[in-house]
């Protein structure tokens, strides 16, 4: 393993939750204005993943005052704090693109059901 390898596994972060496109997140970012840091909510669903290793990012799109705002997170940045899974989204493709020209009821994500989980 050369030095490279080793400083890329350590940098690689393992406390995010398992989530993948059409979930919708809340990513919890670290915003520094001056001195100060405080910590921003973008809320959205998760309309791409680029798994690449230390290299992997997200895409986020949520719709803000009516006009649609993409973020691309990459996903082993120390800007994110963390990141929620607030609902898991049925969908049938890998990347949702197919939103960028649909508004209001047409651009919905139906809910994805997890019958393996039993409710107790």
């Amino acid at each position: 393993m050369t030095q490279i390898d080793a400083l890329t596994r350590e940098a690689l972060r393992t406390d995010h939750p398992e989530f993948r496109s059409g979930d919708t997140v809340g990513v919890h970012v670290r915003i520094r204005e001056g001195e100060k840091e405080r910590i921003q909510v973008f809320q959205g669903a998760v309309i791409q993943q680029h798994r690449n290793g230390i290299h992997s990012t997200f895409t986020v799109r949520k719709i803000s005052s009516g006009v649609g705002v993409e973020r691309v997170f990459p996903l082993h940045s120390p800007m994110i704090a963390k990141i929620e899974v607030k609902s898991r989204g049925r969908v049938r493709r890998a990347k949702l693109f197919y939103l960028r020209e649909r508004t209001g009821k047409k651009a919905r994500i139906r809910d994805r059901r997890d019958y393996n989980k039993q409710d107790a």
